[in-house]
């Protein structure tokens, strides 16, 4: 989920609003038995949603125009073609190269997975003539000023004052050399003769050399506002619901409260609280996401009517996620859709955990182990629980254990086997990430750490004994926790990634590598093998495979689950 931006008082007063709204707006009728007004009110929360998704957005874009720090200067090109046995140029060949590498960690410290995504989207401008005049169009800027004050000059002055002008001109309509028109050849044939005249007169070095360092400086400025401009335009394009899913979403509540199912409330299956069975738990606010998750689990699976999956969203998807699965069987199983927002749970401080979010992704960045000394930067995206995921042993309390899945993964084989592995009295089955340590995370976590050389655990797949965990009370280690390194650190996100770390702190069983495989959301350079061979595929980062910036070789596994037939799928241009 894409971290806030806003201060903490502004998230709470954006949640204490909404709560009271919807307290007010429904404080006598139970929202699910009597629907008369529901439609208005989600319409609202839709709408209140999107403005607050807006204020983050003009925030982030505002912090990342005033406080983001300049790249680097300008890199030296690379040598030119020819003979590169000369020891002197193959060491500045490398040490070229290392500037780049550095320059890259740089951009993915500051601007993440935006940087990856345009290495890859990086397109040939072939404007190789537009370059050449640009350049001619500084050396003529930087002679101007001087030949203008040299006495009996008053026609050269002219002559370059109208090269700069007609060159300004074209650039301002053209950016490639297929944009250039014809007559271009004659205009850079005026521009070399006028800085040819030029350079015969004597003029000061200094003043030249200034005039090309504020073009220059300049220059730069312009290179780097459209460096944020185009990462803002990135994380738009991450945050923002594609058009084709909120159609979805829409199109779905709609049809919900113009059928029947609206009038008929479903009796309660004696399976969603029957704790032989293998329940499977996810928070997801995305139907299709949630849907693929479902379809891939069943479609490997041995036996399906052993397969219960507890789905908990917000109101605003609660009743187009309802009919969804309503309307669509996925072979034996039997799934549960829950308004989160709508829960009776029997623990004292649910207000500060209850609110519908996803599980929490992260771009922490720290020294390598190996080198603690360097100054070089390693960059990890990491996915933790919610703060809902801490209330699960009250929502399922008939239940002794369950198996947690995020929205944005594919299973690849039965996850059957899952329930007999003994977690020898830890609480969560989880995937460790053993390139980094909660040692190197000291800027984040604080010193209260008890093992520093423990792995870092991944949300995603989870196995989790909520017997073990009502025994521990880590619910109420999280909450306190959470209280106090808020008040330590002024990060809301790094408090909640410091939080769900401790609370599982000797708490983790390590899963086999095989069950699964993350980084399809961000690393392009993954093993075929690997993916082949994982149970679990994990889109952790921000490139989801429902998205447009999706990494393309990655999209056909989580595709591949997708009704094509299905009518909504065809009216919202789903599968295009």
């Amino acid at each position: 989920m894409p971290n806030s931006c806003l201060p903490a008082d502004s998230i709470e007063s954006h949640a204490n609003e909404e709560r009271n709204l919807t307290s007010n707006t429904n404080s006598n009728h139970d929202s699910q038995s009597h629907p008369e007004g529901l439609v208005d009110l989600v319409l609202i929360k839709i709408l209140y949603g999107l403005l607050f998704l807006n204020l983050k957005i003009y925030i982030f874009f505002f912090k990342l125009l005033t406080d983001a720090p300049a790249p680097p200067h300008s890199l030296p090109p690379p040598p030119a073609d020819g003979n590169n046995n000369n020891p002197q140029t193959a060491d500045k060949t490398k040490f070229n190269r290392s500037i780049v590498d550095e320059s890259e960690k740089l951009c993915e410290l500051r601007y993440g997975s935006y940087c990856l995504w345009r290495e890859q989207h990086r397109e040939d401008m072939k404007d190789s003539m537009v370059k050449k005049l640009k350049d001619r169009l500084f050396v003529a800027r930087s002679y101007y000023p001087s030949i203008a004050k040299l006495p009996g000059q008053s026609q050269l002055t002219q002559e370059l004052k109208q090269c700069i002008q007609e060159l300004e001109r074209v650039f301002s309509e053209s950016t490639t050399d297929a944009d250039l028109k014809p007559s271009i050849q004659k205009t850079s044939e005026r521009m070399e003769v006028a800085i040819a005249k030029s350079k015969k007169f004597p003029v000061e070095c200094h003043n030249v050399a200034r005039k090309l360092g504020q073009i220059l400086e300049i220059t730069e400025d312009e290179a780097h506002f459209h460096m944020r401009q185009s990462a803002f335009l990135y994380q738009l394009a991450v945050q923002t619901m594609p058009k084709s899913l909120h159609c979805l979403s829409m199109k779905l509540t709609v049809e919900y409260f113009n059928s029947a199912l609206r009038d008929m409330e479903l009796p309660p299956s004696e399976k969603f609280s029957d704790p032989t069975l293998h329940h499977y738990v996810m928070f997801s606010n995305n139907i299709l996401a949630s849907s693929v998750v479902i379809n891939s689990t069943v479609t490997h699976t041995r036996d399906s009517g052993n397969m219960v999956f507890h789905v908990l969203t917000d109101e605003q998807n609660y009743f187009g996620m309802k009919l969804w699965f309503f309307r669509n069987t996925y072979r034996e199983a039997a799934i549960q859709v829950l308004n989160i927002e709508h829960l009776d749970l029997d623990y004292h401080d649910k207000a500060a955990l209850l609110s519908m979010s996803l599980p929490v992704e992260f771009r922490v960045s720290f020294h390598s182990v190996d080198n603690p000394s360097s100054t070089s930067l390693k960059t990890e995206y990491i996915s933790v629980f919610s703060h809902a995921h801490y209330l699960l042993p009250y929502i399922f309390q008939n239940l002794k254990k369950v198996v947690v899945l995020d929205d944005d993964v594919v299973i690849q084989r039965d996850l059957s086997d899952l329930w007999n592995i003994n977690l020898g009295g830890k609480v969560n089955g989880a995937l460790q990430l053993c390139s980094v340590r909660l040692g190197q995370l000291t800027r984040y976590l604080g010193d209260n750490i008890f093992d520093k050389n423990s792995c870092l655990w991944m949300s995603g797949l989870n196995i989790i004994d909520l017997a073990r965990w009502r025994e521990l009370d880590l619910t109420e280690t999280y909450r306190k926790l959470g209280q106090l390194v808020t008040k330590l650190t002024e990060s809301i996100e790094g408090a909640a990634l410091t939080a769900s770390l401790l609370t599982f702190d000797d708490q983790i069983f390590a899963l086999d590598k095989v069950w699964v495989l993350s980084g399809l959301g961000h690393d392009r350079e993954l093993n075929a093998q690997d993916i082949k061979n994982a149970a679990v595929l994990h889109y952790n980062g921000k490139m989801k495979p429902w998205l447009e910036l999706g990494i393309p070789k990655y999209k056909h596994y989580w595709k591949s689950y997708l009704n094509g037939d299905d009518q909504f799928l065809s009216q919202c241009n789903v599968n295009q």
